[in-house]
């Protein structure tokens, strides 16, 4: 069982009651201008997500998504560690209502110190699009190191991409 805590937050497995609050969360402009694949339009949707994300933790196959919760409970985003052809990318999201108050650089620090002992990983990626300015400061503040800047595939797309790579020291 997924369970990390920092100063202000909780990285944990998700249940079915937070369907809701991943609908809500996902559905601010910058979710759908820059991880339109992550958009739910109704719970049923982000509920179907919900329970598939709950089977990988049984799997074990990836993509691995934990949600990011307030001392209180509150849901406010995910982090994440995705299987790609070179390894392992991160994402994630804090849902617009609670941006600008560090959260993301928090939980992906938080889970990065978990996660890449548990998998046995040495270097992570991070990958956003080259106009995502609080991507870019979230993976710079978490240690990460700009390796390339230009045309790259994105969600299946040829777009402007910046990637970033993580090497455990």
């Amino acid at each position: 069982m997924m369970r990390i805590e920092t100063e202000r937050l909780f990285i944990t497995e998700f249940d079915l009651s937070m369907a809701e609050s991943v609908h809500k969360n996902s559905l601010d402009e910058d979710n759908r201008r820059f991880v339109p694949d992550e958009v739910f339009e109704t719970i049923e949707d982000a509920r179907e997500t919900v329970e598939f994300l709950m089977s990988v933790y049984e799997s074990g196959d990836g993509p691995y998504v934990y949600p990011v919760l307030l001392k209180d409970g509150t849901n406010v985003g995910y982090v994440q560690l995705v299987p790609i052809e070179e390894g392992y990318e991160v994402g994630y999201h804090i849902g617009k209502e609670y941006t600008s108050k560090g959260y993301a650089t928090e939980a992906l620090r938080a889970f990065l110190q978990d996660i890449m002992p548990k998998k046995n990983l040495d270097t992570v990626y991070g990958i956003c699009l080259a106009g995502n300015t609080a991507s870019v400061k979230v993976l710079e503040k978490s240690g990460f190191q700009k390796v390339y800047e230009g045309m790259g595939q994105y969600q299946g797309e040829d777009r402007q991409i910046m990637r970033f790579i993580l090497k455990k020291a």
